[in-house]
């Protein structure tokens, strides 16, 4: 196997960064590919490099390709486990799997404290994380540049400047000790037949702000210029096909529009992407975190900001062989989860241009055997220009479809491998093929094979039949896969989000963030504005005695809004309120490291300072909206009802007093002396049947819910951001409780000074 360069072509980054002329070259690679030259070529304006690397395979099996994908590590000094489980089980399970590539897609260090309110770089993570990757090096087998590693947003918290004393991702990466320059980086694997593009690149924000406001992924659109360069390098010379793969850290869903409103599903699909993986968002979400996308050429607005299920849908036009040459635009978005807590690894294999993946977890210990079938195709995951066309068409190779293939990798000599077909039609599973399969000569990895007649498959059912692979090593331990459903006629199976999965991956957070809040403030605005209108002009007195005797929606309402401008300063403060969260700033704070000059956050995001024109230049939007709509969604809006629910009862309550009154005055108006006293009491005091008013008990521990939420996020945003609550927020952090003591007590005040009289 030899590795050698290619010149490569880029735009300029944020710092310059000095690329070594030649890498050292290793005698003795076991891994699947070797050195053979590194040569370095510089591109574009700016003054950054980065590199194009080319790996060339030699051995078996043929036309067959594997990498390893790691995501989200998040080393911690509070959690010594996660780098010692990724040492003890990384290391020796890439020593047999013999990886191509290694990639690691961001969130290396946690960056967090215990309380996990402090978020910015912590150096001795990154001391472990060097020394932990050493020893991943040494035990795997494989040569340090097999390894390519990202900068996630953990990477980057509180992080003023790429290359500073504060970025210690530069100092301690893989990357960075490589010298591999710029945010974009791309190997091509070459096989006997094809070339397996893979690009990888950074997208953190330019200046790192702490957490949590630190969420997105902030492609600039030099760095998709970057990333477009790279994706089309082998476009100009036909031949062998390309098989184009992508990796990153955010996904889609967390990823803003650069500020000429690009996106990285435009570059990707531009480019004709096979595949985009990445990290971010862990497991505990769901464990279908893939997700499909198409052409936006004809989407709707709403599709735009949301995509109810990440399946494949059938095109229309894909069902004609007149077609099968157009280009099909579309790509997956594969999610890996992470090691963190789930101890997630990936393996993905291009195998003859088909792209199958396994994620394996490692929470119960290292894998002895690790399977991944290559063929057929898992149906859950298929492309539309996948095998399935070419089947459909008669245009496929008979010698690569008429075999079941299967990667194993095993620490052990593997002495069997049975693979199984199941029918689930009747209703439960019917084996109805069982065969031996025999290993191709090969010097890089163990494919098995295993002939079949794929027309008995054809079935308009994409999860009739269903695969199963059972390997035994030399000493007797057997490992099967999971039952994986495939289509020889290409037809998708349909595996639905749940509604977690649906928000992190199917809502385009960056473009609903501005929909969201604005929906918020005509809301707010529409209830505290739009009834004093329309009530000022109406000669009528909207009580609770009037609503009681005509009961209906339009007297209820305006008899509880009535209520609400009856305490003129709760519904003025509150006006004032959201006016001031739309034109000051939230808080002031430490966004960076120490040492650095706070700065104060508004909805649009951090003011940094002045751009060239003289506007404000603003950071970290559409993070903040984890802030920002949680506040508005979770304290204001709770605070504005719960407040109207006091003062509508209060109303009830004071008409409660004013009918028990009158009744009394009636009675001692009409009774004697000796029928008053039994009505007043033993004692012949003036007293009121007593009236419980559980609806006030209620809201007055509904306002403490609201008050003691309003007060864990105050206490988060101070440790977050270094802040003191009456320096640095006084409107923030005490207009909410403020305006509801005081509601309580007007409403309580009003109350009394009625049963007194």
């Amino acid at each position: 196997m030899r590795r050698k360069g290619r010149g490569g072509g880029g735009m300029g980054n944020l710092i310059p960064i000095t690329i070594l002329p030649l890498l050292f070259a290793i005698p003795f690679l076991p891994s699947s590919a070797a050195l053979s030259s590194e040569n370095e070529a510089h591109h574009g304006s700016g003054d950054s490099n980065y590199k194009r690397q080319v790996i060339e395979l030699e051995g078996g099996p043929d036309d067959l390709a594997w990498v390893v994908q790691l995501s989200d590590l998040h080393f911690s000094v509070h959690h010594p486990e996660r780098a010692r489980d990724f040492r003890e089980i990384v290391g020796p399970t890439l020593s047999f799997i013999k990886p191509s590539l290694v990639l690691l897609t961001g969130d290396l260090t946690d960056g967090k404290s215990k309380d996990l309110l402090i978020m910015k770089q912590d150096e001795e993570e990154w001391i472990e994380y060097q020394k932990v990757m050493q020893d991943i090096v040494r035990r795997s087998g494989l040569n340090k540049s097999t390894f390519y590693d990202v900068r996630g947003n953990h990477d980057n918290f509180g992080v003023p400047l790429i290359g500073g004393p504060f970025d210690f991702f530069s100092n301690y990466s893989i990357n960075g000790q490589l010298q591999r320059g710029g945010k974009v980086n791309s190997i091509t694997i070459q096989t006997t037949k094809r070339k397996v593009l893979f690009v990888g690149f950074e997208s953190t924000m330019s200046s790192g702000l702490r957490g949590p406001t630190n969420l997105f992924g902030h492609p600039t659109d030099e760095l998709l210029e970057e990333i477009n360069s790279e994706l089309s390098q082998w476009d100009s010379q036909p031949g062998q096909p390309v098989t184009k793969v992508s990796f990153g850290h955010f996904p889609l869903s967390f990823s803003a529009a650069s500020k000429s409103g690009k996106t990285l599903k435009d570059i990707f699909i531009m480019n004709s992407l096979a595949a985009y993986l990445c990290g971010h968002l862990h497991t505990k979400f769901g464990k279908n975190l893939k997700r499909h996308h198409q052409s936006s050429h004809h989407a709707t607005y709403s599709n735009e900001l949301m995509q109810w299920n990440g399946y494949r849908t059938p095109l229309e036009n894909s069902s004609s062989c007149s077609n099968v040459a157009t280009r099909i635009d579309e790509f997956w978005e594969w999610e890996m989860g992470d090691w963190r807590k789930s101890r997630a690894m990936r393996i993905l294999a291009i195998d003859r241009g088909h792209i199958s993946f396994m994620d394996i977890n490692f929470k119960s210990g290292a894998k002895k055997t690790i399977i991944l079938p290559t063929f057929p195709l898992d149906s859950r995951f298929t492309s539309t220009s996948s095998s399935s066309q070419n089947y459909k068409c008669g245009t496929y190779d008979p010698s690569s479809y008429g075999f079941i293939r299967v990667l194993v990798f095993s620490s052990s000599p593997v002495v069997s491998i049975v693979a199984k077909i199941y029918d689930s039609s009747p209703g439960n599973l019917i084996l109805v093929l069982e065969t031996q399969m025999t290993k191709l000569a090969g010097s890089r990895g163990d494919l098995y094979v295993a002939p079949w007649n794929i027309e008995a498959f054809e079935d308009p059912s994409p999860e009739r039949f269903l695969l199963q692979i059972e390997a035994t090593d030399i000493r007797g331990r057997i490992t099967t896969t999971e039952l994986r459903p495939f289509s020889v006629n290409g037809i998708p199976a349909r595996v639905p989000w749940t509604w977690k999965e649906f928000l992190v991956m199917g809502c385009q957070w960056d473009s609903l963030y501005y929909p969201i809040l604005w929906s918020f403030y005509c809301l707010a605005l529409s209830i505290l504005l739009i009834p004093k209108v329309l009530l000022s002009f109406s000669r009528r007195q909207y009580t609770y005695r009037s609503f009681k005797a005509k009961k209906s929606f339009k007297n209820g309402v305006s008899w509880i809004f009535t209520e609400l401008y009856n305490i003129p300063m709760a519904w003025s403060s509150m006006m004032c309120y959201l006016f001031y969260l739309v034109l000051c700033p939230w808080f002031y704070g430490q966004a960076f490291t120490e040492g650095q000059e706070r700065v104060y956050m508004t909805y649009r995001g951090w003011v940094s300072g002045f751009n060239n024109l003289g506007k404000l230049e603003f950071l970290g939007s559409p993070d903040v909206m984890v802030v920002i709509l949680l506040h508005l969604f979770f304290v204001v809006l709770p605070a504005i009802v719960t407040i109207m629910a006091l003062a509508a009862e209060s109303g009830k309550y004071h008409d409660y007093l004013l009918s028990r009154s009158s009744k009394k005055k009636d009675d001692y108006d009409g009774q004697n002396k000796d029928s008053s006293s039994a009505t007043n009491g033993a004692d012949g005091t003036s007293e009121i049947v007593p009236h419980r008013r559980w609806l006030r008990k209620l809201l007055l521990v509904v306002s403490l819910a609201i008050i003691w939420k309003h007060f864990k996020n105050c206490v988060a945003l101070m440790k977050a951001y270094e802040m003191n609550p009456i320096i640095h927020f006084p409107v923030y952090g005490l207009a909410v409780p403020l305006l509801l003591a005081y509601t309580i007590w007007n409403t309580g005040k009003n109350s009394i000074s009625i049963s007194t009289k």
